[in-house]
């Protein structure tokens, strides 16, 4: 039987990849899902260092898809990896395992892994281990965020958190106690203590910079979340930088990251300075734009 195609497959044809490199199925662990692929400027590629040509190392932003830690792939995420590779990063998307082959933390586990070996590779195709960014949407927001915090999982992989750039996370739960859905109740269930499970436990004054984007509308993962955690980094003298979309959800945050839909938002717009302040060590915009109405 044919199989139908499915909206971002749409959507990923209208993003192309000319002038890039694109290197795919590369892998980071022994598991089948440990794998990942780099979306780098033709100009950085492996085969110009090659020639010995000179070429300025690029920031590296890794991406962490979402799918409520059941679903995704990296395949689907290439309309983000791409259009960001075309501003000048060298863009990382890994796999990583799901539910319910694992639960938590296995899949922050693979994130630390693929961040290690970013740190340990990613030069070889022109990115600056300098900076390095964790980028992530929904439960990938999450992800980016948790290893961004609890400094364990990138410990275990010998990676020191401090060299993380920033940290940027699209429509992220970050503090979702009590587990109401029981999917989600399974997936984190383990710990004796749920907390350990939240991102928002882990706040810190030294964390990286943080780009913490919202839809309003936003019925899955309930700005609040995005509220909250950016309250408490401030609380704790961390650098955090908010944004509410008043007329996006869940998956609007990702569509409007399209060009065809930047006239709804401009999230795009406000990662790409975030970065820009970062690297230029004057991370001074911390603010916070929740005016938006809070969905409880």
């Amino acid at each position: 039987m044919a199989v139908l195609p499915r909206p971002v497959d749409f959507v990923n044809k209208t993003i192309s990849t000319a002038g890039l490199r694109v290197f795919r199925n590369i892998p980071f662990g022994r598991h089948a899902r440990q794998r990942l692929d780099v979306y780098c400027p033709a100009k950085s590629s492996p085969h110009i260092a090659e020639r010995g040509i000179a070429v300025e190392p690029l920031p590296v932003i890794v991406f962490f898809y979402g799918g409520s830690w059941q679903w995704g792939a990296r395949r689907d995420y290439k309309f983000i990896a791409a259009q960001l590779a075309k501003r000048g990063f060298v863009v990382v998307v890994p796999d990583y395992r799901l539910h319910p082959e694992v639960r938590f933390p296995v899949f922050l586990q693979d994130g630390a892994t693929a961040v290690s070996w970013a740190f340990k590779n990613i030069p070889s195709y022109g990115g600056d281990t300098g900076a390095l960014f964790l980028m992530g949407h929904s439960a990938g927001a999450y992800n980016a965020l948790m290893l961004a915090l609890d400094t364990s999982y990138l410990e275990r992989e010998r990676v020191d958190a401090a060299r993380i750039a920033g940290v940027i996370g699209l429509a992220g739960p970050y503090d979702f106690l009590p587990f109401h859905d029981p999917a989600i109740a399974r997936i984190f269930s383990g710990p004796e203590d749920d907390k350990v499970t939240q991102p928002i436990t882990y706040v810190r004054e030294d964390a990286p910079p943080a780009l913490l984007l919202h839809g309003g509308r936003d019925k899955v993962v309930l700005p609040r979340n995005t509220a909250m955690l950016a309250t408490r980094l401030r609380e704790a003298g961390g650098a955090v930088e908010t944004r509410i979309y008043p007329k996006l959800g869940h998956i609007g945050i990702v569509l409007a990251c399209l060009p065809y839909f930047a006239w709804r938002a401009s999230p795009m717009k406000d990662v790409l300075h975030f970065i820009a302040a970062c690297r230029h060590g004057d991370f001074a915009d911390i603010r916070s734009d929740i005016s938006a109405p809070m969905l409880r």
